[in-house]
């Protein structure tokens, strides 16, 4: 599996209007380059291009959604590092033939779609505390800016 780059990290917050106004003034930024909600994932993000990499936090929607458990175990903080890769489900195969777990969504599935790509995590308890998101994305906004 080839690892493109460092794709994005996910910072998780109980109020993600109040990790703005924290963050922003470190980040040099006055708002988020892209926000979004993913309604399936349950979660609302403030994501930051910094130097090619994307920044993000990250809000649960619901009380009982993914960041809200997590947060709920381990207070607010880092709660994942994704990697870019060519393609998810090669690399999802390759990794499971290694023994890397894969984490299915509620559906069983364990290539999630994004947009126009898909990302899988691997468990946590493998990657040392860590819990790896790999991630196709393409980053055609970077592509644009660099354009302009």
């Amino acid at each position: 599996m080839k690892v493109n780059k460092i794709d994005h990290i996910c910072i998780a917050v109980r109020n993600l209007d109040e990790a703005r106004k924290v963050w922003e003034p470190v980040l040099g930024k006055s708002e988020p380059d892209d926000p979004y909600v993913d309604e399936r994932e349950q979660i609302r993000v403030a994501r930051y291009w910094i130097g090619g990499v994307g920044f993000e936090l990250m809000e649960s929607t619901t009380p009982d959604g993914p960041v809200a458990k997590y947060i709920e175990r381990h207070g607010e903080g880092i709660m994942l590092i994704s990697l870019n890769v060519d393609n998810t489900r090669e690399s999802i195969r390759e990794l499971e033939g290694k023994g890397y777990p894969i984490i299915p969504d509620p559906n069983g599935e364990k290539a999630r779609p994004f947009r126009d790509c898909e990302f899988a995590f691997i468990h946590p308890k493998k990657m040392t505390g860590v819990l790896l998101e790999l991630i196709d994305y393409k980053w055609r906004e970077l592509e644009a800016q660099k354009e302009e």
